[in-house]
Formats: C-alpha cells, sequence, structure tokens
C-alpha cells in the first residue's frame, strides 16, 4: 500500500491513522529514521532491532539490513565523539 502525507514548515510527517493502529504507535512514542540507499525508512523503535519495521512486505533480509544500517549510522555517529571515563 502506498500513500501519501505532507511535511509542514517544522518539518514534521503525520503517520496515517490506520499505520499507526497496525504498527501500535501511540503520541509520545518514538520512531527512526533511516536513510537508504531506496530512499527514506520509518519504523518504530524498539527495545530488539528489527521488529515493528514500518514496511509490511519486508521479509527477514529487509528487517536484517535496516538492521545494519542502523548499525553502521550509529557507529559512524559514535565515531566522531570523544568518549569519557568516569571513576567513582
Amino acid at each position: 500500500m502506498k500513500e501519501a502525507t505532507r511535511v509542514t514548515e517544522k518539518g514534521q510527517a503525520t503517520i496515517p491513522e490506520h499505520l499507526c493502529e497496525k504498527y501500535n504507535l501511540y503520541p509520545g512514542d518514538e520512531v527512526v529514521w533511516l536513510d537508504t540507499d531506496d530512499g527514506i525508512v520509518v519504523r518504530k523503535r524498539t527495545q530488539s532491532d528489527g521488529r515493528d519495521v514500518l514496511a509490511p512486505n519486508a521479509d527477514t533480509d529487509d528487517r536484517d539490513a535496516t538492521g545494519e544500517v542502523v548499525g553502521d549510522q550509529t557507529r559512524h555517529q559514535l565515531s566522531g565523539t570523544s568518549r569519557r571515563t568516569f571513576t567513582g
């Protein structure tokens, strides 16, 4: 299924109600925006990566690839931060 919504001046986009219901999205829940070679992927943030992907036709390989993208982006972002050691 393909559906379009508008992006507001603040860069906000509305998730259609039927998708919120299908993927148990509630006000205050976080979603993750993934920039992939195929475009933007939006998924519900969960404890374990690869669940609740907002791509109903995604197979296991697609979910695994999404997890790899998130891991790569996180490692890239963390590589540019300074690491601090705290002692008690």
